[in-house]
């Protein structure tokens, strides 16, 4: 059995052209940071009028 030893290869040999002016964003050093919290991160504020409404449930089939 014969194994092949794949070379790595550059971004610019794996990604298409028309996406390059995106790569910083991919990059390891980018994909490694942890995004700042923000305060909008994890609440909803509601009115104090709010009342949910009742509403009828769509059923889905498995293909939707």
């Amino acid at each position: 059995m014969v194994k092949k030893i794949e070379e790595e290869k550059t971004v610019e040999e794996l990604v298409p052209r028309r996406f390059w002016k995106w790569k910083k964003v991919f990059g390891k050093a980018k994909s490694e940071r942890i995004p700042v919290q923000k305060t909008w991160n994890y609440a909803i504020e509601l009115k104090e009028s709010f009342v949910p409404k009742k509403e009828k449930v769509c059923s889905l089939s498995r293909e939707e």
